[in-house]
Parts: structure tokens; sequence; C-alpha cells
């Protein structure tokens, strides 16, 4: 299914980014390898089977001219694309009370924004090819709200009803969008930059959601792939996203008290 296929991955300079690459790399895959990180850019490259095509390019997802610019790029080095990877993704840990405007703003930038330019900027060559997939990596903050995480579950429920909404769109054009719902992956994102304004409930937050990141990036990559293969539309991948997307179906105005429970407040 990936082999000689043109891929392109933002975000790929560390976590389920780098680990989808490497993985894609075995698969024969040509790979348009983005991230804002040169230095973590690069040592991804190194990462990957030798004789593979891959080419690097350094992107801030939240720039609309540098994410059109960067699917021109891989249009003119690989000829086509058949994927994009829309996987660059921050976070900022703190109640509603305490995320500054900056924070919200930065977040959306990134997780939102970044997502809407990779899929306004790849769509337009998937429609005229009659072929690609796009994929929109969501979260389980996707599917259930918690505390401290307005800002990030903000973004992923809008990559969610962005990607169900090209579900229903692009039906008979050939080609096809993917949701993807990680859950507890240990990646750096659980290492990003403490909030402006943290507190105690905040701290115990972020114990407690360390606590859960017990899958490891090259066992997400491999279920993404997986799901992938069986060209299924809504991707659960990683510890609890099973466990929440049921939750979030069958207790959708009570599973606050669950998750509240789960994480000690």
């Amino acid at each position: 299914m990936f082999q000689n296929k043109v891929i392109a991955i933002t975000g790929a300079g560390s976590g389920i980014g780098r680990a989808l690459a490497i993985e894609l790399a075995a698969q024969g895959a040509r790979l348009a390898l983005a991230d804002v990180n040169d230095v973590a850019l690069e040592e991804s490259m190194t990462l990957l089977p030798q004789g593979i095509e891959a080419k690097s390019y350094i992107l801030d997802v939240s720039n609309r001219e540098a994410v059109f610019r960067f699917a021109d790029n891989v249009l003119r080095d690989f000829g086509r694309v058949h994927f994009i990877i829309n996987n660059a993704g921050t976070s900022v840990l703190a109640t509603v009370e305490h995320t500054t405007i900056e924070e919200f703003e930065k977040v959306l930038a990134i997780n939102l924004w970044g997502v809407i330019y990779g899929t306004k900027a790849f769509l337009p060559i998937m429609l005229q090819q009659r072929e690609g997939c796009i994929v929109n990596v969501s979260s389980v903050f996707g599917l259930v709200a918690t505390p401290c995480s307005a800002a990030y579950t903000i973004t992923k429920f809008g990559v969610r009803g962005l990607t169900e909404t090209l579900w229903q769109e692009l039906d008979g054009t050939g080609v096809r969008a993917v949701l993807v719902h990680p859950g507890g992956i240990n990646t750096n994102i659980s290492k990003v930059q403490q909030a402006v304004c943290e507190g105690e409930m905040e701290r115990t937050i972020k114990n407690a959601n360390i606590r859960q990141m017990t899958t490891t990036p090259q066992e997400c990559a491999r279920q993404i792939i997986d799901g992938l293969r069986r060209r299924k539309p809504r991707l659960l991948v990683g510890n609890g996203a099973s466990i929440l997307h049921w939750i979030s179906r069958l207790l959708p105005n009570s599973y606050g008290r669950l998750v509240r429970r789960k994480l000690g407040v």
C-alpha cells in the first residue's frame, strides 16, 4: 500500500511523526518530512533506512504561506502526493481561568489552523489526481474534555469536525480523509512549556496525565499504519482511546465525573 507512495508528514522531528516516518520508510514510502525544529528533523532523517528517498523541510505549520509553499515544494520535488499526515501539535496545561489569551492563540494556531492549512494546501492536488488521503491527527481530547486542557481540546474537537465533514464531501472523489485519536502516547507533548499561571490543579493533572502516557510512539505508528491499510476512517490508537470513545458515546453528559475521578481531582 505504501511502496513508492509520496507521504508528507508534519511534526516529523519527534514523537508520532518521527515514528511514522521510520515505519513508512521501511515499507518503501517516499517521504517529505517537515518540522519547525531543524535539529530534530535532521535527526529523524538520519534514522531512516539507507536508500530511502526522503527530503526535509523546515516548516512552521501556523504560517499559512509556509504551509502552502510546503505543498508546492513537495509536488515539485516528488511529482505527486499520496498522503498528507497533519500531525504537528503543541499544548498548554492550564484551567480556562489560568490560560492566557496568548497561550490559547498559540495552541489554536498550530493544532487547528495548521491542520486547516495542511488540508487546504494538499486537497486540490489530490482532487486533481483523483487519488490521495488526508490524515488528520486529533486526540482522545477530541472525544472527551478534561480539566486543564481547554485550548488543546478546542483544537482537537475542531480537527474532528473538519475531518468528519471531509468524510461526507469527498465521497466519490478518489480522495479520503482519516481521523486519528491517539491516547496516552509517550511523546514530547508531555514536556511542553509550563503554563504562565500554573497552580495546584495544573500540577495534579500534569502528573496524572503523565501516568497515562504508556504507549510508545512506535506502537502508535504501527497502529495508525494498520488502520490505514484497513481503510478505516477513524483510528483509535494508544492507551485508553477505545475506552474513552465508548464512554463519550454512552455517557455524553456525565463522563466528566469518571474523568475527574481517574485524574484525582
